[in-house]
């Protein structure tokens, strides 16, 4: 059977902190309240997201990966992790602010959990006036001086505060704390893991449970990177019909594509599937006599054995994604 341009059926995620934006502005269907994200594309055990159309229509990324192997995910890229897609691609809505939270390593996942780290991005896609994200620490600090905030309940004043509007994105490295705050509309690329570890969570509780969420502040002080840094938004250009950088990382690679008429895209030397996030706009994709459509809030893969796509709209906003 001859691979085609994939679309998942996403998987609607409860969060405490959830609005209603990715029904309202990314025209998702559920009829839950309090999604706070959409899992786009997911081989975490348990939540792996299926086919939505056409042939392989029910099939989950591991069975296509066992099905196709390097056709599907690309040589190298099965060659190193074999039947597990490397990478989970959600929407994120917080209506109020996600906890203050670290991604262990690579390393202290594998040790801890049996699990990749969880090296992110973030995209914003809107922004409601004055909303904010946390990333990293506002001053120098060390270790023994962060404990002492947790215990004074100050940990908040040496967080660094940005506010934000569509368009700006940061790598969020693992070790890294950070926290989307309310208001903000995201698009998330990161490996494909669930550990995450709670720093802070306003004392607030769940509805659903009537219990404070746990913290995981003994695991989360060695994951902890306290390094300062001056500045943590990623800057890019926005040329027309370029695939312009954006986040490129050992753990995967985006780029920011503006989409006018038409691009011709030619991924011959690439040995790598690609994901469309489409996060502003609509347009066709034109692959081996077929037409496929992309609006704003859904997600494409193409199969490495693809190589070449015909990009059309009026105009659109694609994050590119890859390994």
């Amino acid at each position: 059977m001859t691979l085609y341009p994939l679309k998942f059926e996403p998987l609607y995620k409860y969060r405490l902190w959830g609005g209603e934006k990715l029904k309202t502005q990314l025209n998702k269907e559920y009829t839950e309240t309090s999604i706070g994200e959409s899992w786009e594309i997911s081989d975490v055990k348990g939540d792996e997201t299926k086919v939505l159309e056409g042939d392989l229509q029910g099939q989950t990324l591991k069975q296509l990966i066992q099905t196709y192997k390097g056709a599907f995910v690309g040589e190298s890229v099965y060659k190193e992790f074999g039947e597990d897609f490397p990478l989970l691609i959600k929407f994120i809505d917080a209506k109020t602010p996600l906890s203050i939270q670290v991604h262990p390593s690579n390393e202290l996942a594998k040790e801890r959990h049996d699990s990749f780290g969880k090296n992110e991005m973030w995209y914003v896609m809107q922004a409601d006036k004055d909303a904010e994200l946390i990333v990293g620490f506002e001053k120098e600090i060390d270790k023994a001086e962060y404990q002492k905030q947790l215990e004074d309940d100050t940990v908040l004043e040496v967080m660094h505060h940005e506010t934000v509007a569509k368009g700006d994105t940061f790598y969020i490295p693992t070790g890294r704390i950070h926290a989307i705050g309310s208001g903000v509309l995201l698009a998330e690329i990161q490996q494909t893991s669930d550990v995450t570890y709670r720093i802070y969570d306003y004392n607030r509780v769940d509805a659903t449970t009537g219990k404070e969420r746990e913290l995981h502040n003994d695991l989360a002080l060695d994951a902890i990177d306290f390094t300062y840094h001056s500045d943590f938004k990623t800057s890019y250009e926005t040329k027309v019909n370029t695939a312009n950088t954006l986040v490129h990382s050992p753990y995967f690679k985006t780029n920011f594509i503006k989409v006018e008429n038409t691009l011709e895209k030619d991924y011959s030397q690439l040995d790598s599937f690609v994901i469309y996030m489409c996060v502003s706009g609509s347009l066709d994709i034109a692959c081996s006599g077929e037409n496929y459509s992309l609006k704003t809030g859904e997600t494409l893969l193409l199969p490495a054995s693809i190589t070449a796509v015909t990009l059309k709209a009026s105009e659109a906003d694609l994050l590119e994604i890859y390994l």
